[in-house]
């Protein structure tokens, strides 16, 4: 039965963030500030200070201890929550292994900015690449109702797999911009997530456990590829959370967006807030009678190799907007990309284009640009830059 019990409201993708948690009522939240993280925080704060959770909030005194009191609760057995962005996110590093390594449901917010040098506070997706093999599940959001949305689905299979998980909304373009957007009820929110029941806990003192202990030659590698078959479990997982989220809350979400792909030849790859931008750009040349479309990236890591060659296989030609610069290689969701095709021998021609770092726009005649060169063939090994 579909749930239609929900409010309207105007609010940011970093509200929306702080009212999941809300209603979500994690146990910990570790906190330190940076801009565009900072929103989720304080607003998250002044809902404990006005009564209405009772979440116990740590402040701590950097982001490498925000990410290690998460681990420390999580390994406690409770529902452990934090938020970054930017160089935040790059202090985090070593602990972000750590709590994958362990198998610890932590769940984050990412507010993706860029990182310095030189300093720019502005959103692009370089952050969130750098921790592409950190052993997390990555989702990506284009809008303030998809930070909702998605946390619900990424903190769900986060717990029943194992692994932990980051929701990522572009800093600015989304964790501050206001959007009207749909709020289900607490009591429905609540049912859907459940408890959290950890498997194992530092604090089950009937069944004693060790985190963190010493793994040598004869049993490191299977506990990486223990990993990695729980990376697989999750893409399936994933697909049967989405299900469920259709019949409570009736919308539908899926490893990625297919967006007017039928009967389309050509095809742009994106993530993120630009997505919305590339969405006009295909609406006004649909309109023109050019059969063009888009496949939006939701899902990153696992990243759904087969599912993705499956959607675009039958383009004639392909375009994938980065919002990120891999330096010395091509970037990554276009890796990723050319990867899925060939391994499935789909042999497309694929163009790289990088846009947005440091905050900068991207405007719908550039997309629409990028769709005319891939009707006109302009098809090029070297990366394009949009700026």
């Amino acid at each position: 039965m579909t749930n239609k019990i929900y409010k309207v409201k105007a609010m940011t993708g970093g509200t929306a963030a702080a009212e999941f948690l809300r209603q979500a009522e994690p146990d910990v939240m570790a906190v330190y500030p940076i801009t565009p993280q900072t929103p989720i925080v304080e607003t998250f704060a002044k809902m404990k200070a006005n009564g209405k959770v009772l979440t116990e909030i740590i402040q701590v005194e950097s982001e490498h201890s925000a990410m290690s009191a998460a681990i420390g609760a999580s390994a406690g057995g409770v529902r452990s929550v934090t938020a970054t962005s930017s160089q935040g996110l790059a202090l985090m590093h070593e602990m972000l292994y750590i709590a994958s390594g362990l198998r610890l449901p932590v769940f984050m917010y990412v507010s993706a900015r860029a990182l310095s040098a030189p300093i720019n506070i502005h959103g692009e997706h370089g952050d969130v690449m750098g921790s592409r093999d950190a052993g997390w599940i990555q989702i990506f959001s284009e809008n303030a109702q998809e930070v909702y949305d998605n946390s619900f689905i990424a903190m769900k299979l986060s717990e029943r797999v194992k692994i932990p998980a980051m929701v990522i909304m572009d800093g600015f373009h989304t964790s501050h911009t206001v959007e009207r957007m749909n709020v289900q009820d607490d009591k429905t929110t609540k049912k859907f997530l459940g408890d959290y029941k950890p498997e194992k806990s530092l604090f089950d003192f009937k069944d004693p456990t060790s985190f963190g202990f010493l793994a040598l030659q004869n049993s490191y590698f299977d506990f990486k590829i223990e990993q990695a078959e729980a990376f697989k479990e999750a893409l399936a997982e994933y697909k049967k959370i989405t299900s469920e989220f259709k019949i409570t809350f009736g919308k539908s979400y899926d490893y990625f967006e297919k967006y007017k792909l039928e009967g389309a030849e050509y095809a742009i790859v994106i993530a993120g807030s630009a997505s919305g931008t590339a969405k006009e750009a295909v609406d006004k040349l649909r309109s023109q009678g050019k059969k063009v479309g888009l496949l939006k990236i939701k899902l990153f890591r696992p990243f759904p190799y087969d599912n993705l060659a499956q959607a675009l296989k039958s383009m004639k030609g392909i375009a994938v907007l980065d919002r990120a610069i891999s330096l010395g290689a091509y970037p990554p969701i276009y890796s990723d990309v050319v990867n899925a095709l060939r391994s499935a021998d789909c042999g497309l021609p694929v163009s790289s284009y990088i846009y947005g770092l440091g905050g900068s726009d991207i405007l719908q005649d550039e997309i629409e640009n990028v769709f005319e060169d891939l009707i006109k063939w302009k098809f090029s090994k070297e990366i394009k830059y949009l700026k």
